[in-house]
């Protein structure tokens, strides 16, 4: 836990501007894993919870409250830079601070009885809430960069993101797993100081892998922004068909061109070729495609994959996703299959 916290604060990373946002969810990471190692070794090191339960409760359920803000708002920055704000940092430490006072109250000065036992639960039900809208927010982070990404760029890098739902989703099973484990008898105590170690290992891989990534994600999510203007002087203004007709006749001779087989451009670079701006061809592919921008520039290269499969027998499954457009052989084969229901190499075979 110290190496991972300390790993997270002070690790370099490429000296490049964009990387800031990055470098600030991971130092919050940080924070909150130095945290949370704190507590375990008091639990460790001072046997806190066999010489008073009470306390080592109340020391559990205040870092927990705190730990899930700081773990939320890190992963919800990387999607969102703009989360953090002075005014909600307010509000979540106010709550932490009501939170832990009133847990303190409940463990320390009321006597044992069925009042206490119901105003813990009552607090356990708090935080299990608290847990579950931050997680919420932070899905409905990534669903918006989701649709972000396939109405911005030709190629899915939602992939790179996937991470953060599935950590998300983990993170919840974990948070409430651990707030029960709090109230497990002391012989059980190790159950839960194992169980950090998969999760956070995973959190570690998890960035340092995203890091690769990064760079790519976060252009992507700065076009949204610099579009934004664009889209109130256009957003007024129907989508009418003389927009879609410059649209269709400089679209032709683009499609005629194959060059969707061209990888990794955006819906604003091709806006820009095509003479009109992002909005009104978001919307031109919506009307009569019935699709995103990624799905109908995935279908584009798809049929011609499948050209290619059948014209050029000799080239490899490689050479046919690189010259169709497509990043990753592994993509190429995953779009394939869920179209035709079956991998290319098969498909191909008389």
């Amino acid at each position: 836990m110290l190496f991972f916290g300390f790993y997270f604060l002070l690790a370099k990373i490429p000296e490049k501007v964009i990387f800031g946002n990055y470098l600030r969810s991971r130092r919050i990471i940080g924070i909150a894993l130095l945290l949370l190692a704190a507590n375990y070794s008091v639990h460790f090191f001072f046997g806190i919870r066999f010489k008073n339960a009470n306390a080592a409760i109340l020391m559990n359920l205040s870092t927990y409250f705190l730990c899930y803000w700081l773990f939320s708002s890190a992963l919800t920055t990387l999607l969102d830079r703009f989360y953090i704000t002075k005014r909600r940092l307010r509000t979540h430490i106010s709550l932490w601070v009501i939170f832990s006072i009133l847990s303190c109250i409940v463990l320390m000065l009321l006597p044992e009885g069925i009042l206490q036992t119901i105003a813990l639960f009552a607090l356990a039900a708090w935080l299990v809430t608290y847990g579950f809208v931050l997680a919420r927010r932070l899905i409905l982070a990534y669903k918006r960069a989701i649709r972000i990404f396939n109405e911005t760029y030709s190629d899915d890098i939602g992939a790179y993101i996937k991470w953060l739902s599935i950590f998300t989703w983990w993170a919840v099973i974990f948070g409430v797993g651990c707030g029960l484990l709090t109230f497990l008898p002391d012989k059980y105590v190790y159950i839960w100081i194992l169980s950090s170690i998969p999760f956070y290992g995973y959190l570690f891989y998890s960035y340092q892998n995203y890091m690769i990534f990064y760079e790519q994600v976060e252009r992507t999510l700065e076009i949204e922004n610099a579009a934004d203007d664009e889209k109130k002087k256009t957003e007024t203004e129907k989508e009418s068909p003389k927009y879609f007709d410059g649209i269709e006749s400089s679209l032709t001779p683009w499609l005629e061109n194959k060059s969707y087989t061209q990888s990794g451009f955006t819906i604003q670079d091709m806006a820009k070729t095509l003479g009109t701006n992002r909005t009104y061809l978001n919307a031109y592919i919506k009307d009569k495609y019935h699709a995103t921008f990624c799905e109908w520039i995935t279908g584009l290269r798809l049929e011609y994959a499948k050209t290619m499969l059948k014209e050029h027998p000799e080239m490899s499954i490689q050479k046919i996703a690189e010259s169709s457009g497509f990043l990753s052989r592994s993509y190429f084969i995953k779009s394939f299959t869920e179209k035709e229901g079956c991998t290319p190499a098969k498909w191909r075979k008389p």
